[in-house]
């Protein structure tokens, strides 16, 4: 590789991400670092303070367009959830789960299988918002603290699924076309490694979170929804490790009583507090209310359109999971990635339509349009706080650089975070555990992006390049680079990943999130290294 000749504005973009990482070790909200990290670098490269003024703007600018896809999917399904639950259908709906995820235990396990399979056969994209849309709410009944929800889902989805990619391949083609190897090596040995991970990780969570779990009660579900109705900035900024002290994380979902605290006790029997009662009904994730649904029939009972409609929108899922695996198949066009990601949110569109429709006709357009400004509101005000972070780390990708530093349409913007790598790699010595480890530290520096597959050409090709020399094989050096760069920005280790709408969907903070998931992780991926390096 040819040397990299660093500039000044890459030495300001390096100190930023390390001010931002120490910010975060020290448990700090990191919005005003990211912004000032990016208004610096931005004036060293440009020397211009307009530009660097505009590039603030421009980062947080990009990275909405590149995030509002997973807002969009949040806020579609939240919406799709509240009409449901104003109904009372989300009851009913949830109710043949409670047989299987009776405890805090067998919920933690069933989470994590279901989501790592539709996510190897999917990706974790519409495994998501599946997942979210019909476990999550019987999880939490089952007595599973909002944190552990989110926690097993990014592992099993956005980490050990995706990190292997072993069905599509994309991820292992990419490793193994830049160091020159077979993708099938690459494919299992990353296989083998991301189980690895994933083992580690979800223990250690177990281990870490089983203390935060409690009773299986359908006030547990009220609470969730009450608390989440609080300010998520508070949450993040003031709860920190709440559940150390026994209290729960929450974010906001809008519509309701923003500015209150942001903990409750864990030990509170659940319905009793800050119930916000001017809201238009509720944004939420399916709720088991204590008390009969509005339009409930007599006595109580359900009626037979809420009937109708819990058995509806898991089926209408259930449906689309089978034309996904069709679609493997070939008897019908196939949906990979974005595309199975609009289907997930034109589908809850529709839902809630149908819903909004059966419930109220009179009212249709009217509720319908307030669930979907509950949702948008909710998927914004809990996930907004992103945007200028995952700015700053896309002005370091070539990218999107350009873009952020407002140079002309045809310039090809400056690469700060990969020509740091590939400076650093040049001072690897050829010892094997030292190379391994070497590797896996530029993949999950690479990974800082957000991006879980932009940083698969340079640690493939340091797997091949590097290999010879130190004796080891390239497919395992390149399966390594792979682990580091997926679990950092797949959606694990950076709040301004696709770890976005595990956080929605669970209704923690994103940074508390992250935060949480990053010792499991790290000690899954330091171990998956030294066992790929001595016995793979």
């Amino acid at each position: 590789m040819q040397p990299i000749d660093l500039t000044a504005a890459h030495w300001v973009y390096l100190a930023g991400v390390i001010v931002i990482i120490a910010t975060m070790v020290m448990r700090k909200n990191i919005v005003v670092p990211a912004v000032i990290a990016t208004f610096l670098t931005a004036f060293a490269f440009s020397d211009s303070i307009v530009t660097a003024i505009a590039s603030i703007f421009n980062a947080s600018l990009v990275a909405a367009k590149e995030l509002f896809n997973i807002f969009l999917i949040i806020a579609l399904v939240t919406a799709m959830l509240g009409g449901l639950r104003q109904m009372g259908a989300d009851r009913l709906m949830i109710t043949p789960f409670r047989k299987i995820m009776r405890s805090p235990t067998s919920s933690f396990i069933i989470l994590a299988v279901v989501t790592y399979v539709i996510s190897l056969f999917f990706w974790p994209t519409p495994a998501v918002p599946l997942v979210g849309a019909v476990l999550i709410p019987v999880a939490i009944r089952a007595g599973l603290s909002p944190m552990s929800v989110g926690m097993v889902i990014a592992i099993a989805g956005q980490g050990m699924a995706l990190s292997s990619d072993y069905v599509m391949k994309v991820a292992p083609g990419i490793s193994a076309k830049a160091a020159g190897i077979d993708v099938d090596g690459v494919a299992d040995k990353s296989l083998i490694l991301s189980l690895i991970v994933g083992g580690v990780a979800v223990v250690i969570t177990w281990l870490m979170q089983r203390r935060t779990w409690r009773a299986p009660s359908a006030e547990l579900l009220t609470e969730w929804e009450n608390e989440a109705d609080r300010h998520v900035e508070s949450s993040d900024t003031t709860a920190g490790d709440n559940h150390a002290s026994g209290e729960i994380e929450v974010v906001s979902a809008g519509g309701g009583t923003a500015g209150h605290s942001a903990t409750r006790s864990a030990g509170a029997s659940g319905g009793s507090g800050d119930t916000p009662s001017g809201s238009r009904g509720s944004t939420g994730t399916a709720v088991i209310d204590p008390a009969p649904p509005a339009n409930g029939g007599a006595d109580g009972e359900p009626s037979n359109k809420a009937r109708i409609f819990a058995c509806l929108v898991p089926l209408a899922y259930l449906a689309f999971i089978v034309y996904l695996v069709l679609g493997k198949i070939g008897v019908v066009p196939s949906l990979e990635g974005g595309d199975a990601a609009a289907m997930v949110g034109g589908i809850a569109a529709l839902l809630l339509f149908a819903v909004c429709a059966a419930d109220e006709p009179s009212k249709f357009l009217e509720t319908t349009a307030d669930h979907l400004v509950d949702g948008l509101v909710f998927a914004f005000k809990a996930m907004g706080i992103v945007l200028p972070i995952a700015g700053f780390f896309l002005i370091g990708s070539s990218d999107y650089a350009a873009e952020i530093l407002g140079l002309p349409d045809d310039a090809t913007g400056p690469a700060f975070l990969f020509d740091l790598v590939n400076a650093a790699q040049s001072h690897l010595p050829n010892i094997p555990i030292v190379t391994s480890f070497g590797v896996l530290i530029v993949g999950l520096v690479a990974g800082l992006d957000g991006s879980g597959f932009s940083g698969l050409p340079l640690t493939g090709a340091l797997a091949g390049a590097l290999a010879p020399g130190s004796g080891m094989d390239p497919a395992t050096l390149a399966a390594i680079g792979q682990m580091g760069n997926i679990w950092s920005g797949g959606g694990t280790l950076v709040a301004w990943s696709s770890l976005v709408a595990v956080a929605g969907f669970a209704r923690v903070p994103v940074l508390s999130l992250a935060r949480k998931c990053f010792v499991p992780v790290m000690s899954g991926l330091i171990i998956a290294t030294v066992i790929a390096t001595y016995l793979l």
